[in-house]
């Protein structure tokens, strides 16, 4: 028996059984490549391939995502809405399958557009995709909501969504930059990139809508939902516990999409060289495979909220040593980056789990509370990335076409490195205190 099998305890309602967990799980595959791929490359593809400069590059992968704050709760209103008159959400769920498309062509650059008709091409792009995502993600984070499901049930249902996850970020994270030609990497590279992974997602996200359902007949569902509204809307937003939640999470993703979106300068300016790409995102995203089940057994042992909090803790000391930079040695750094990893499952498993728990706790308008904190995530994924254009800006660093060379001032190499290590340290802190506001997790441990 595996840490994922264990089984729940009498305060739980249902044990969900494997095969409808792991078609459920599923859907995270494809997700994952569209959590990953673009904040991995779409900066850097936009700086370095499609010569935009650092700050309006941040600018076309921010705007995008200030939509989604509206897009996204509006999307859970109508997933309330098709819960209430249709008894399940399937029909958003299919309608978001369609995301495949929108990320091929993201990648898709017409060949003669470079600097701001590029940058445009790609914003126009990103709207589209976060849109059909928005589609998908939160019908599919409101089924544990919907189950009639405990507690620990609630983190052993998400402990399999977070190892699927983790496969699908680790591949696409590994395969993303090969595919595209590596060092040498070029549009048609990026192009066929595209396309291959969308085939890939596509199958995915089938699999986990017939998942899903499979999860639903397993367990009976709970209460009868909310049709959602401004009013559900309005409730969530009163939610003392939700919002404190929320804030924390928004710099737990900000942070995690920043070190993200920072990797390919880490390796090639810092470490001098490109391939190290793929060996920094192995190293962080692949201890998430193994550590999981520890995770989900220390949040038996001591609840979701301190776990989460040691996670935030140990995110902030490893990035800390990253903004030593080279005289630490390569193996120290890949270290880091593995606590980063480590600290990092922690932070995808508790927080997702910890939602349902307020959500029973509250009005149990499930697409409104999950729209709201996907819109969260969003947010932070845009963040990110935008805090570390922000950083290159400041350092004068200077964009390039796919092979041209440059050499980048010292003030760039700096805010290279100062970025990717001080700013998630100070980020992560933000976060840590932030989350200690939280004290639900004692209760809904309790009466669950």
């Amino acid at each position: 028996m595996t840490g994922l099998d264990q089984q729940p305890t009498s305060a739980d309602a249902a044990a969900l059984p494997r095969g409808p967990l792991l078609g459920f799980a599923a859907g995270s595959l494809g997700m994952g490549i569209w959590v990953t791929v673009p904040g991995l490359l779409l900066l850097y593809f936009l700086t370095d391939v499609l010569a935009v400069a650092p700050w309006l590059a941040g600018l076309a992968l921010l705007l995008p995502k200030v939509a989604d704050v509206l897009l996204h709760p509006w999307v859970g209103h109508r997933c309330d809405v098709e819960q209430a008159r249709r008894g399940d959400r399937r029909r958003l769920l299919l309608l978001g399958c369609a995301l495949p498309v929108a990320f091929a062509a993201l990648f898709a650059v017409p060949g003669g557009l470079t600097g701001a008709p590029a940058a445009a091409w790609v914003a126009v792009l990103f709207v589209a995709g976060n849109l059909l995502f928005a589609a998908y993600q939160v019908p599919y984070l409101a089924t544990p909501a919907d189950l009639r499901i405990g507690y620990h049930e609630r983190t052993r249902l998400m402990a399999f969504r977070m190892v699927v996850l983790t496969l699908g970020i680790l591949v696409s994270g590994l395969l993303a930059p090969l595919l595209t030609g590596g060092d040498a990497a070029t549009r048609g590279g990026y192009q066929r990139m595209g396309v291959l992974l969308a085939a890939g997602m596509l199958a995915a996200m089938l699999v986990g809508v017939a998942g899903i359902a499979r999860l639903r007949r397993a367990a009976a569902a709970g209460a009868a939902p909310h049709a959602g509204g401004w009013r559900a809307l309005a409730a969530a937003l009163r939610d003392r516990q939700f919002r404190w939640l929320v804030a924390a999470y928004l710099a737990m993703s900000t942070t995690t999409h920043l070190v993200l979106a920072g990797v390919p300068y880490y390796a090639e300016y810092e470490l001098g060289r490109p391939g190290l790409t793929t060996v920094l995102v192995a190293a962080f995203v692949a201890p998430a495979l193994l550590v999981t089940p520890g995770w989900l057994a220390v949040a038996r042992r001591v609840g979701k909220q301190r776990a989460l909090l040691g996670a935030q803790g140990a995110f902030a000391a490893g990035s800390l040593v990253l903004a030593v930079g080279r005289p630490a040695g390569l193996p120290v750094l890949v270290a880091a980056v593995a606590v980063l990893g480590v600290a990092f499952a922690g932070m995808q498993l508790l927080p997702f789990s910890m939602v349902p728990d307020v959500i029973r706790a509250g009005t149990g308008a499930a697409g409104t509370y999950t729209g709201v904190w996907t819109a969260t995530e969003a947010t932070g994924a845009a963040l990110g990335p935008w805090a570390y254009a922000l950083c290159l800006a400041a350092g004068g660093f200077v964009a390039s076409a796919a092979g041209q060379s440059v050499t980048q001032p010292d003030a760039a190499l700096d805010a290279i490195r100062w970025g990717f290590g001080l700013l998630p340290a100070a980020a992560m802190l933000a976060a840590l205190l932030l989350q200690r506001r939280y004290t639900l997790d004692r209760t809904a441990r309790a009466g669950d």
